[in-house]
């Protein structure tokens, strides 16, 4: 049956919708549904889709998009980064507070950026070891200060420590901690 046909009637007279606006092929309903309920839910996801710039999320580095409005430098120096972030709705979790994987994926991207300024250019970098401690939460349009700096820089390896903190209070608000492991370079 069309999506738009089960809009309009109300009626469902197949078990199988064609055109789900849902992102698999087809979708099951069950006829025991009130059909008002199914367009709720179907209204639901569609609520909650992101946004259309990230529609191609395979891309590399497509996440970016969802961070670069929020944050900023603040400053750069020798094994530290210091930023501003602001909390969005688009970044928040069902409770109005930064969302887990906001705070991981900013954690990295700051970590990774701290790095960079030990480590030469010519060596890759992968993310070996991301821990996280979620210590209370920042509510939607506070502003946090995330501050990274270097603990350990080795031939094989980086160690970076990674603070978020209310920019009023200076609480402390999570902790990161993240290993990076240094690609060998072959000298053939």
């Amino acid at each position: 049956m069309n999506w738009e046909k089960f809009r309009e009637t109300g009626c469902p007279d197949d078990t199988t919708m064609s055109s789900s606006p849902i992102s698999s092929e087809t979708t099951a309903v069950s006829k025991e549904i009130d059909p008002n309920y199914v367009l709720m839910v179907a209204d639901f996801f569609k609520a909650i889709s992101p946004d259309s710039s990230c529609n191609d999320f395979t891309s590399f580095d497509s996440f970016s998009v969802l961070f670069q409005s929020n944050t900023r430098a603040l400053s750069i120096s020798r094994g530290r980064v210091s930023c501003s972030v602001i909390v969005t709705p688009g970044i928040a979790n069902f409770f109005n507070g930064l969302h887990g994987g906001a705070v991981a994926s900013i954690a990295e991207r700051v970590a990774m950026a701290c790095v960079k300024t030990v480590v030469s250019e010519d060596k890759q970098l992968f993310l070996g070891e991301l821990s996280m401690s979620y210590l209370s939460s920042a509510s939607i349009s506070s502003e946090l200060v995330v501050e990274g700096s270097v603990v350990r820089t080795g031939r094989n390896l980086s160690v970076v420590t990674v603070e978020f903190k209310i920019k009023e209070t200076m609480k402390v608000t999570y902790l990161s901690r993240a290993t990076f492991y240094h690609s060998l370079i072959s000298k053939l």
